[in-house]
C-alpha cells in the first residue's frame, strides 16, 4: 500500500504533547518502504516550517495515515522517526520525486521512520465523507465550497 500511495499525513507532538498534523506527497511510493520495519520520508522544501522536525527532535513519535485516491481504506503507521540529512538520502539513493514541483521545490531532509505497527484502516470515515466521489469532486471543482 505504501509503495502505491501518493498522498500521506504525518502527526507528531512536541515535548509538551501540542499537536502538528502535516501533509506529505508526491508520486506514488514517495515514501520508501527501506525493509520489513524501516521507511524513509524525503522532506520537499515547502512552506520553511519545520515544525515536524523540530516535534521530532522533542519527541521522536510518529502518525502517519496513507492515502490512495479513489481507494477507500487507508493505510496506519505509527512509530519512531529521526531526521537524516541530505547527504543521507542521497546514500540511499532518494531524490526529488514530486509532480509538478514548482521553482522552490528541493529535496532538503528526510525522516528515518522505525514502524512500531502499521495496520489498514475500514473505509467507514471515507465513505462517510465522500472523499472520492466523482460527484461531490466536480461539483466543488465547479462552485468551490471555500476560497483562500
Amino acid at each position: 500500500f505504501i509503495r502505491n500511495a501518493p498522498f500521506a499525513v504525518m502527526a507528531t507532538a512536541d515535548g509538551d504533547g501540542r499537536c502538528d498534523a502535516s501533509p506529505k506527497g508526491g508520486y506514488p511510493g514517495f515514501v520508501k518502504v527501506l525493509d520489513d520495519r524501516p521507511l524513509l520520508l524525503p522532506d520537499v522544501r515547502g512552506n520553511r516550517l519545520f515544525q515536524s522536525h523540530e516535534n521530532i527532535d522533542a519527541s521522536p513519535q510518529v502518525g502517519l495515515i496513507f492515502f490512495i485516491p479513489g481507494v477507500e481504506y487507508t493505510v496506519r503507521v505509527n512509530g519512531t522517526a529521526q531526521v537524516v540529512d541530505e547527504e543521507d538520502l542521497k546514500a540511499c539513493g532518494i531524490s526529488l520525486e514530486a509532480f509538478d514541483p514548482d521553482d522552490n521545490a528541493a529535496l532538503q531532509q528526510g525522516l528515518l521512520i522505525e514502524v512500531e505497527e502499521d495496520y489498514a484502516h475500514c473505509p467507514r470515515a471515507l465513505k462517510f465523507s465522500h472523499l472520492w466521489d466523482p460527484k461531490v469532486i466536480a461539483t466543488n471543482v465547479q462552485t468551490p465550497p471555500v476560497t483562500r
